[in-house]
């Protein structure tokens, strides 16, 4: 198995995952692949990774995008797909092309606050815990089956800046652990739902405490 990340900003969740598998823990690499040009393509080189730009207003549609992306993805040997700051939502075009084989990360802890901003609106809601979810992607929202989550304490006095530092630091160890789950089939979705070995339950692994 190898991996695919999308990706369309600074990259630190591409780093992560790059780390991983250059220590053993995630399987290799096989392309790291951006819809603008960005940070994450600089890792990608320095990492010794193939990478590639895959300008979406190169094409009429999201469909037809989707379609190349999934062509790249493909091309490249990928059978794991890992989006790490990609922002754009995919259509059945593409999932449809990796069914139950992408992966998302989103800095709160899903279903409270899908979408852009997340941080803000944990903030806004004066909530005590924040956090953040990995998840399988289906068309909406940021509402497909949930894998993984790790909380992080709201502390007084912060603002987006601080609290989103906080959550990153906590995503960078959980997405690694649940994309190696997934990569070595003790996560697994069927009937859009995400099911998970025994030993996983049993640990306790599926809610992570992160500081």
């Amino acid at each position: 198995m190898s991996l695919a990340l999308l990706a369309s900003g600074s990259g630190s969740n591409v780093q992560a995952l790059l780390d991983a598998a250059a220590a053993g823990t995630l399987p290799q690499v096989a392309l790291v692949l951006a819809n603008v040009p960005c940070r994450a393509l600089e890792r990608a080189a320095q990492a010794g990774v193939p990478s590639q730009l895959l300008p979406q207003q190169d094409y009429h549609s999201r469909e037809a995008f989707d379609a190349a992306l999934a062509q790249s993805v493909r091309d490249a040997g990928a059978d794991l797909v890992c989006l790490a700051g990609f922002l754009r939502l995919l259509t059945p075009t593409f999932l449809g092309a990796f069914p139950g084989r992408v992966l998302n990360i989103h800095p709160s802890l899903l279903p409270a606050f899908p979408g852009l901003h997340a941080q803000r609106q944990a903030l806004a809601a004066g909530v005590r815990l924040a956090g953040c979810s990995v998840h399988f992607v289906d068309p909406g929202t940021d509402t497909g089956a949930l894998i993984a989550q790790a909380a992080v304490p709201v502390l007084p006095g912060d603002d987006e800046q601080a609290l989103s530092a906080r959550i990153l630091n906590a995503e960078h160890r959980l997405y690694p652990a649940a994309a190696g789950w997934v990569a070595q089939g003790h996560v697994w979705l069927e009937a859009g739902r995400a099911l998970f070995a025994p030993h996983l339950t049993a640990a306790g692994a599926l809610h992570s405490p992160a500081a």
